[in-house]
């Protein structure tokens, strides 16, 4: 082999390792977002606890099976898994005409899309603003998902399984979203709140 197959050899060898850390960060982050132990993300993928190990340490390649396996297991692309991590600082400028917004079936609710697409899969948050009376009902997320709202604005209530429960502003309200949820800005003034969901974090019993 010649001397510039050896370097060529050498270059792909350092992608490769380069590649490989990088996805072993990627899964141990979204195991531990998901609050996962080894032995749960190896009985969800069908991958052992012991080659998880390995590649979350940067110590194997993993073939293409086993990494689609684990992106399955963790609700990811395979592009996800495989992304390169970038840890230079960074600020990144979304306009008001990029966001997306939703609006609740009877359009009093609007709710602002300001999370990070990256993160859309396990984290999401939005600027939630509200008419007086204004309801969106919501159907239930993942198992185990969590949702944080607090009120900037006027006064909100939200009821889960028939527990209904009220916050006005400076008050925040937790609660499970796995199930059907409603939330309503009552009172005769508009409300104005954060919404940030956390998709699949805390698996409750």
């Amino acid at each position: 082999m010649g001397v510039e197959g050896k370097e060529r050899n050498r270059e792909l060898e350092t992608g490769a390792q380069v590649l490989s850390g990088n996805m072993g960060k990627t899964i141990q982050r979204l195991r531990k977002a998901y609050n996962l132990s080894l032995s749960e993300l190896a009985e969800q993928s069908g991958v052992a606890k012991s080659i998880i190990s390995q590649i979350e340490r940067n110590e194997t390649n993993p073939t293409l099976a086993t990494i689609w396996r684990l992106s399955q297991a963790l609700d990811v692309s395979i592009e996800g898994v495989l992304a390169s991590g970038d840890e230079e600082p960074f600020i990144e400028k979304s306009s008001k005409a990029d966001t997306p917004i939703l609006v609740s079936e009877d359009g009093k609710m609007r709710l602002a899309i300001i999370g990070w697409i990256k993160t859309i899969e396990w984290l999401q948050w939005y600027d939630v603003q509200s008419e007086a009376g204004g309801v969106l009902d919501s159907d239930s997320h993942q198992r185990g998902s969590v949702e944080c709202l607090s009120v900037l604005e006027g006064e909100f209530e939200v009821e889960v399984g028939g527990v209904v429960q009220q916050a006005k502003a400076g008050e925040s309200l937790r609660y499970r979203c796995d199930r059907p949820h409603s939330v309503r800005c009552i009172g005769d003034r508009p409300g104005r709140a954060t919404m940030v969901c956390i998709l699949k974090a805390a698996v409750m019993d």
